[in-house]
């Protein structure tokens, strides 16, 4: 299995999952270097050799073949690619510069996209699955956030189209979380932020990081699915 974008947060925390699942893990990271040793340190120390680092830049490490089928390595098999790498920051309508959409798209829509092709004759062989981390500000956009919610919504139609491509032998879905974990750094909401935004969500709470990947792993297992994008959101795209 690789997961990308798992170093932190929710991208660990699925890695923790499936590795006692009994998945040996590419685990993939950007700049948290510190954090992606120290989780493959841990997990490797209850199963030797089964995490594996790989470390890119989609902005700039375009090679996906060559650094997969390194990561790959002696393996010589992948079950289940999951894109969960994403940047996320504002871009506010009047300042928004070419680069930023460079950037977001690289790792929301891009990387996926290549990382999927370059994945697909391993895939094949074992008629696997890809599961897509997207956001439901890919189907209704957030406030500020254009190029994120434009990347969120190429990744949602990605996610439809290589399921039709992949199909029959490699199923592809996604997963549309909503609020789950507070943003963080510049993206940090007030206490009265985060109260508006619950009082947004006819479940009335923040949802939970087992949640999602309670559904990740549905969907990994739901050998008659395909093509399908599951909103883990508490209701709140029902407005």
């Amino acid at each position: 299995m690789l997961i990308t974008g798992a170093a932190r947060r929710l991208g660990a925390a699925m890695v923790k999952f499936f590795h006692q699942q009994g998945y040996s893990i590419i685990l993939h990271y950007r700049n948290s270097k510190a954090q992606a040793e120290a989780l493959a340190a841990e997990l490797n120390a209850k199963r030797s050799d089964s995490v594996k680092l790989i470390r890119a830049d989609f902005a700039k490490d375009i090679n996906y073949e060559t650094w997969l089928s390194d990561a790959i390595g002696d393996w010589g098999r992948l079950d289940v690619l999951i894109n969960n790498a994403s940047g996320f920051y504002p871009s506010k309508l009047g300042a928004i510069a070419a680069e930023n959409c460079y950037d977001l798209f690289a790792s929301n829509a891009q990387a996926p996209l290549l990382l999927s092709q370059a994945a697909l004759p391993y895939l094949n062989k074992s008629n696997g699955s890809v599961v897509n981390i997207i956001d439901i500000h890919g189907i209704k956009p957030l406030k500020d956030y254009i190029a994120y919610s434009m990347a969120k919504a190429s990744l949602h139609m990605l996610t439809l189209a290589l399921a039709r491509e992949c199909a029959p032998t490699v199923r592809v879905n996604g997963v549309a979380p909503g609020s789950i974990l507070w943003p963080e750094d510049s993206n940090e909401l007030s206490t009265q932020q985060q109260t508006k935004l619950l009082s947004k969500i006819p479940l009335a709470r923040q949802g939970k990081v087992e949640e999602i990947i309670t559904t990740v792993n549905y969907l990994i297992s739901a050998e008659y699915v395909t093509g399908e994008i599951i909103a883990v959101d508490g209701g709140r795209l029902l407005g």
